[in-house]
């Protein structure tokens, strides 16, 4: 209905009449669009409705916009943002776009969209939070040492890309922290361990013989992927040390899990996350657009 995920009750029913005013079949309209625009309506009205909907990450727009890819698939990114026109079609004479060049927002900051103009430039969206009834001090600590990692290191050298932090998993659970980069989206959550060297096998975390599990995040990274199919969507765990030494601990690798976009899951301690991050969101096809309609779904899944 081209309202904000924050619009009142009073903006939704205004949108509403207009919206059925436009597609009713008396009217002239389209049967399917005025039912579409009544169950947005219907949804968005109820509270626990429209509370639901926002942690689904508005899916029905996603599938209607052409369906999800199977389990494990990467998205194939847009060689130029959906809907920019001829004049944005790099890679047939122009130069490659750079994770460095003025930022571009689809649509316009000057047009009407999903969210506000100060809310598309805000490169860090909400905080970590408390989970239920008792609060684990310990898991904010890390999550906020993760924040100020990749404000500091990752977000100063790449302008165009956003940090949405704790959102709500699909099917259960949370996402520490998301990073949009152009069509690029990397889920990150964080592990503190003693100093030493570990080895990431591609599942299981080794030290002196011992198991680690790390997080769960890829059926997290399938979901998500399904959700958003115009994306490439990757998981990323950092190791975090608790002196706060960016280089520990050392994770040795066995081969084929080596941290890269094509893992589901990839383990790194702080100063490769850095590293893998610029690469993964900076090398992009459109690493210099935000996408308002994108982020706002991400911002709609905070908890």
């Amino acid at each position: 209905m081209g309202i904000a995920p924050t619009a009142s009750p009073r903006e939704i029913k205004s949108a509403y009449r207009r919206a059925a005013r436009l597609t009713h079949p008396d009217h002239g309209g389209d049967a399917q669009d005025f039912a579409r625009a009544t169950l947005a309506y219907e949804t968005l009205i109820d509270p626990d409705a429209r509370t639901r909907y926002d942690r689904s990450y508005g899916t029905e727009s996603s599938y209607l916009r052409g369906g999800a890819p199977a389990p494990g698939a990467h998205a194939t990114e847009p060689a130029h943002p959906p809907g920019a026109g001829g004049s944005m079609r790099f890679g047939t004479g122009g130069a490659r776009p750079s994770a460095t060049d003025a930022t571009i927002y689809l649509p316009g900051l000057e047009e009407p969209g999903a969210i506000d103009r100060a809310t598309s430039i805000r490169q860090v969206h909400g905080e970590p939070r408390k989970r239920g009834i008792f609060g684990a001090q310990a898991r904010l600590a890390r999550e906020n040492r993760s924040v100020q990692l990749l404000s500091r290191q990752v977000l100063t050298a790449l302008p165009s890309t956003r940090l949405v932090n704790g959102l709500h998993a699909p099917g259960g659970g949370y996402i520490d922290h998301a990073l949009l980069g152009g069509y690029r989206l990397a889920l990150v959550h964080s592990m503190l361990l003693p100093r030493g060297v570990y080895r990431w096998d591609g599942s299981t975390l080794l030290r002196d013989g011992k198991h680690i599990d790390p997080p769960r995040l890829g059926p997290v990274v399938h979901q998500m992927q399904r959700l958003f199919p115009e994306l490439n969507v990757t998981g990323w765990t950092v190791i975090l040390s608790p002196d706060g030494n960016l280089h520990e601990p050392v994770i040795d690798y066995a081969r084929g899990a080596e941290p890269g976009p094509m893992n589901v899951l990839n383990v790194v301690n702080a100063v490769n996350l850095v590293r893998e991050m610029k690469m993964f969101l900076g090398t992009g096809p459109t690493p210099h657009v935000v996408d308002r309609t994108i982020l706002a779904r991400l911002i709609g899944g905070m908890y």
